[in-house]
């Protein structure tokens, strides 16, 4: 591997780097100079040193924060102890062929420093890369030197796409990918509820890349929708421009957030002044959100006020005291102090460029002392980059260490063996890197995870303007990853608002649907922008923005409110409404009379109206009229299963019996009219007292029969109906067979038709003889009642089909009372001259 390298390393132009050897090297790549000038090549013309210029402070402090962090390393006797690390480390000048051309070095051999032996093996140059800084930069390079899986970690490539294993098997970062930010914005919009947001991006990979994962990932976290997105343009593009900022203002989304570059939000900005468009809550990603340039007066009205997500900040004990050592004579290698020391100085080295003296410049003597100057190079209170470039250098240490520690013959690799410095293959320091665990001084943890991703957290910062009109970007929270997904802790209390209100904004399409709505999606429109529809009834939302109502159980129903379920109205024939104190009172009062009618007749038992036509059975039909009255009380309460067997057993058995009685007295009086004339004394002793009794009771125990086998084979039960009322349950008796309940009603029509017929056909006998016109009479009303019954009762719901039966039995029951009993207590209270044998016989005699 590294003999093909070197072969590539002899050609070329040479690289500007900063070296110090060690029994390991680690490798650099950092961005010391921002642009880069290559010469014209010819055939024939030797290699020519491209020309680097633009003097990044920050991209040289990044290189010093790493070889800081070896020479601490190497003063720790913990880490690597007996192990001395050395370094060599290389300007990209922010060009990737540069960068490219640097990775291959290290990875070589630095031409001819580097000596192989004649088959390839050996230690290598570098065990491990630092950087590139850019994700560009890192692909390549990352491309050519994983097939080789010497490990790469990166401080600042973010593209999410670097976190393929299968073709990036050694890259590892310290940095979270752009996947991670993408998340983090997303729990900053949830945090606040900000379900309406605008996106703008940068014209590039990063932005375009960007763009894609924030539509899905907020696609599939629910976190709201997107009003619009617009691309800023590269370059000075007055018209874009202004149709962005025209999107804005009509837009009513109050949140913006703005995945670009410094150059881009610069221009946005401009125009933002320009038109004078305030009231926004700007959201700043990584890249722009620690910007200096701007943070201006002119432009904290505007931006006052923004969120924004930025690098873990670290803090690197002793680091500041180093920058304020660095001399031009240190390392033996004075390329990257020199830049530095004329850039801070604004002097030249001799021999200085020509000119540079005539024009009023000043010449290095190497005596300029750094306490005296101020440079952001010295200002380590925000240290961001320069943390994972410092998290990085130690992960790749701690990697070796572990190695190191191995015990022969329990190694992880073949034949369970260990790596050792003398064959040290690339491939294993990536089997120790993915295990590394370690933490910072900072109180970091520092671990890969399967893509060589870094556990991910940002600091949540937010921009505050300050009365003399700085700015201080402060510290309000952080985001990070953890077994959950993204944890947010957010100190709201520190965060300034840039409004009136001092208080966060709304951002939302449609206001919140409360509960007992649901959401409608208004057609052709993001999902944010919905109507609220009130839930229907038998349904709710018990909680905001409910996409459907939710029916309630059976036996609950819907409030008013449409907002929870309560139990239904339960609904029967209650002892406690008016309805069924009248109906009780009537049938007390049915039960009352007849009691004091059996009293009348029990009194009065030995006169001849009491006596005439069979006294037993008139005090047996008084009975069972009175058990008629009680059994209507059956059917008034709450349903139980005892009740609703014992109420229609009650009722048909009572009628039986009573309409039996009047069918008995109805025969008995034809017979003795028949026997009364020549020749039929005979029919009368088919109707004695015991012959009498006995009917009664055969044909009362036939009813008891029928509903001995309706109760066995399909008994009454209760049951709550739901299909009357839908916001009700009606608690009734449902008659488990209607054959047994139409069997039952048409054995008693049958008893009471058969004694209505029988008395229509004595009607024209003499009074004094028959009880007939009274029994037809009764039997007509009887007749009537149920009649009108059957109908009524099929159409009346729940409790009122219960009323109409029990209205059906008083009715029928007062019709009986009243009809039989009324013209004998009549003669027996008001006329007892007329209660004599005497009027009785000769009433009959005069009639005869």
């Amino acid at each position: 591997m590294y003999c093909i390298f070197r072969a590539i390393s002899h050609t070329g132009f040479f690289l500007n780097g900063l070296h110090k050897a060690g029994d390991v090297n680690l490798g650099g790549l950092f961005e010391v100079h921002y642009t880069s000038v290559f010469p014209e090549w010819t055939f024939t013309s030797e290699p020519r040193q491209p020309t680097c210029t633009g003097f990044d402070t920050q991209g040289f402090r990044h290189a010093m924060t790493m070889v800081f962090a070896v020479e601490e390393i190497n003063r720790n006797s913990y880490l690597l102890p007996n192990i001395t690390l050395g370094y060599s480390l290389y300007d990209n000048c922010g060009a990737l062929v540069i960068g490219f051309r640097a990775a291959l070095v290290l990875a070589s051999g630095q031409e001819e420093q580097f000596l192989l032996q004649e088959n390839c093996s050996g230690t290598p140059p570098v065990t491990g890369i630092v950087g590139d800084s850019y994700s560009t930069f890192s692909i390549a390079t990352s491309d050519v030197l994983g097939l080789f899986r010497l490990p790469m970690v990166s401080h600042f490539a973010t593209c999410s796409c670097l976190s393929n294993r299968q073709r990036f098997p050694s890259f590892f970062r310290t940095i979270p990918s752009d996947a991670f930010q993408v998340r983090a914005m997303i729990q900053i919009l949830k945090h606040f509820n900000w379900t309406w947001v605008g996106l703008l991006v940068s014209d590039d990979d990063y932005g375009l890349h960007v763009a894609r994962s924030f539509q899905s990932d907020l696609a599939q976290s629910g976190g709201g929708c997107l009003a619009y997105i617009e691309v800023l343009p590269w370059g000075n593009d007055p018209a874009a421009l202004r149709n962005i900022v025209y999107v804005m203002k009509k837009s009513t989304a109050q949140v913006v957030m703005v995945f670009g570059h410094e150059i881009h939000i610069y221009r946005l900005m401009e125009e933002v002044v320009r038109q004078k468009m305030t009231g926004l809550q700007w959201i700043a990603s990584e890249a722009w959100t620690s910007v200096d340039v701007l943070q201006t007066p002119e432009f904290m009205p505007y931006l006052g006020g923004t969120l924004g997500i930025a690098i873990r900040r670290g803090e690197i004990k002793g680091f500041k005291d180093f920058l304020l050592r660095i001399h031009p004579d240190q390392y033996h290698n004075s390329y990257g102090n020199s830049i530095f020391w004329e850039d801070i100085f604004q002097c030249r080295f001799a021999p200085s460029p020509a000119g540079w003296v005539e024009a009023g410049g000043a010449l290095c003597t190497g005596q300029e002392n750094l306490h005296n100057v101020e440079s952001e190079l010295f200002d380590v209170s925000n240290l961001r980059p320069e943390y994972n470039v410092y998290k990085a250098v130690y992960a790749l240490a701690y990697a070796l260490h572990d190695m190191l520690q191995c015990e022969p013959g329990r190694g992880p690799f073949s034949g369970h063996s260990c790596g050792s410095l003398e064959r040290l293959e690339p491939w294993q320091l990536v089997y120790y890197l993915d295990r590394v665990n370690f933490t910072t001084s900072f109180g970091d943890e520092v671990s890969f995870d399967e893509n060589g991703d870094v556990l991910p957290i940002y600091d949540v910062m937010n921009w505050l303007g300050l009365p003399d009109g700085t700015t201080k970007i402060q510290n309000v929270g952080e985001v990070k990853e953890s077994a959950e997904g993204e944890e947010l802790t957010l100190h709201e209390d520190r965060i300034f608002w840039n409004f009136e209100t001092k208080q966060p904004p709304q951002s939302i399409c449609s206001e919140s649907c409360l509960p007992g709505t649901r959401m409608a999606r208004k057609k052709g429109q993001p999902v944010c922008c919905f109507d609220c529809i009130p839930c229907s009834e038998g349904k709710i939302s018990n909680k905001t923005d409910s996409m459907e109502c939710t029916s309630c159980p059976e036996d609950f129903w819907s409030n008013t409110e449409r907002d929870q379920c309560v139990p239904k109205k339960t609904e029967f024939l209650s002892y406690h409404e008016p309805l069924g104190i009248c109906l009780t009172t009537v049938s007390l009062l049915g039960t009352f009379i007849c009691a004091v009618v059996l009293g009348i007749f029990i009194y009065h038992r030995n006169t001849p109206m009491v006596r005439a036509n069979n006294s037993e059975l008139s005090f047996l039909l008084l009975v069972s009229l009175k058990l008629c009255f009680l059994c209507s009380l059956l059917f008034i309460g709450r349903p139980q299963l005892w009740t609703c067997q014992l109420r229609h057993a009650a009722f048909g058995i009572s009628f039986v019996l009573c309409v039996s009685c009047i069918l008995v007295k109805t025969m008995v009086v034809l017979a003795v009219f028949k026997a009364s004339k020549p020749g039929g004394g005979a029919t009368l002793k088919w109707f004695g007292a015991v012959q009498q009794r006995g009917t009664v009771m055969v044909l009362t125990s036939v009813q008891a029969a029928i509903c001995t086998v309706w109760l066995v084979s399909s008994s009454p039960a209760p049951h709550k109906n739901t299909q009357y009322y839908n916001d009700k349950i009606v608690y009734e008796c449902v008659v488990g067979s209607t054959v047994g309940f139409a069997v039952l009603l048409g054995y008693i029509g049958l008893l009471a038709t058969l004694s209505f017929l029988l008395a229509f056909l004595a009607r024209n006998l003499p009074d004094n003889f028959n009880e007939a016109k009274l029994i037809t009479f009764s039997m007509l009303i009887f007749c009537a009642v149920w009649v009108a019954f059957v109908p009524a009762y099929v159409n009346s719901p729940g409790k009122y089909a219960d009323a109409v039966e029990v209205f059906a039995i008083l009715a029928s029951s007062f019709g009986l009372l009243v009809a039989l009993f009324g013209p004998k207590c009549y003669i027996i209270l008001i006329r007892p001259e007329r209660n004599t044998k005497k009027a009785i016989m000769g009433r009959a005699t005069s009639k005869t």
